[in-house]
């Protein structure tokens, strides 16, 4: 039984999602193919226009045999934590091979890279660049240049790299395998088949456009978001917190920034414009306001994968669960029940949120994983 692994978000799923899965499935014909699914908030803390369930579904119609959910912790975090979770998940699974899309294509590079940032030259470069102010990701890239030459800074690449330090610093037996990334993560523009999923979500409202970019029956599933209210959340949250600085990711007195900018800015682009700075990027507040919104707490990090959430499944899917279920030391949960409530909670929190935003019903948290 070879088990290939792919790690993706889906927000939404596109042509470019279609042609890695079909490398995928060119390379390893008959593969059983798992996919550690981000749910229904992604790494950069914005809100999925397709829900989770949903995209589950697609995933089964294309080809996946397993669908296994990436715990709310573990998907809205920066690179390395995010990473960290999903190669836990594939460990578990005995996954053979991890295929994932990168900018430069080179897994001996990455390999190298992470040997070279593995000792305390690199690791004081990087407190020499934080301690101007930058934010770490930069840091790191900064870092990395100043004591190879190597750059590495750009998105597919950067997750690539954490999954290839995840496997080296877990001893894992699985292989990543790198596809070359077809388009610019950034862009913008629908000008191609194949675009990012940024562009899709920019022209989300021009269905004639978007449809060029992703499989028509894909459409259906997309979610309108109200992003009005969402806003209001975060407004609500800020104004009557007494104290902002429990809530994860919220450091260094950067809730003070948040109290004074709030009632002066129209929308979350707007605050987040009016907060960030060399020390926060972009994406770090909007994971963090998420993180505001949810309720989400410092205490609440604890990094360790505690239970498999199986979203859905084929009949292969069925067997590579039985393979390991002698073996694995966590809960194998395909059906949701009472005594599961504890290990879920930060994920119902999330996702209640998330009804709260979408025509996304919560009940759906209690189903039972979709078939094949």
């Amino acid at each position: 039984m070879i088990k290939v692994g792919v790690i993706a978000e889906y927000n939404p799923f596109h042509n470019g999602h279609l042609y890695h899965l079909n490398k995928v499935k060119e390379m390893f014909k008959d593969a059983y193919l798992i996919l550690v699914l981000i749910g229904n908030f992604t790494q950069r803390g914005e809100i999925s226009i397709i829900n989770k369930w949903d995209k589950t579904k697609i995933a089964l119609e294309y080809g996946y045999d397993l669908v296994v959910e990436l715990p709310f912790l573990f998907a809205t975090q920066s690179a390395n934590y995010y990473a960290k979770g999903a190669i836990s998940i594939l460990n578990y699974l005995k996954c053979d091979y991890l295929v994932f899309g990168s900018e430069s294509n080179d897994v001996k590079m990455l390999e190298e890279v992470v040997d070279l940032t593995s000792n305390n030259n690199y690791e004081k470069s990087v407190k020499k660049h934080i301690d101007k102010g930058i934010n770490y990701p930069l840091a790191c890239s900064l870092a990395l240049k100043e004591i190879s030459g190597i750059i590495i800074d750009k998105p597919n690449d950067v997750l690539a790299l954490e999954y290839v330090r995840s496997i080296k610093q877990t001893k894992s037996k699985i292989k990543p395998i790198s596809i070359k990334r077809t388009n610019d993560y950034h862009e913008e523009e629908i000008n191609k088949e194949i675009t990012s999923a940024t562009s899709i979500r920019k022209n989300i409202d021009n269905k004639k456009l978007i449809i060029k970019a992703m499989p028509k029956e894909v459409m259906k599933y997309i979610n309108k978001i109200d992003h009005d209210k969402y806003f209001n959340f975060i407004k609500y949250q800020i104004i009557t917190s007494n104290d902002l600085s429990c809530y994860l990711d919220v450091d260094e007195g950067i809730e003070n920034k948040l109290k004074k900018a709030i009632n002066d800015t129209k929308d979350i682009n707007d605050l987040i414009l009016k907060v960030k700075s060399k020390r926060y990027s972009y994406n770090k507040i909007q994971r963090m306001l998420l993180h505001i919104v949810c309720k989400i707490k410092k205490d609440d990090n604890d990094l360790t994968i505690k239970y498999l959430r199986i979203l859905g499944l084929s009949n292969k899917g069925k067997s590579i669960l039985k393979e390991i279920k002698n073996e694995i030391n966590i809960p194998i949960i395909t059906k949701y029940k009472k005594e599961y409530d504890n290990l879920f909670k930060m994920d119902f929190k999330a996702n209640n949120v998330y009804s709260l935003l979408t025509n996304y019903d919560i009940n759906n948290e209690f189903r039972s994983s979709l078939k094949k």
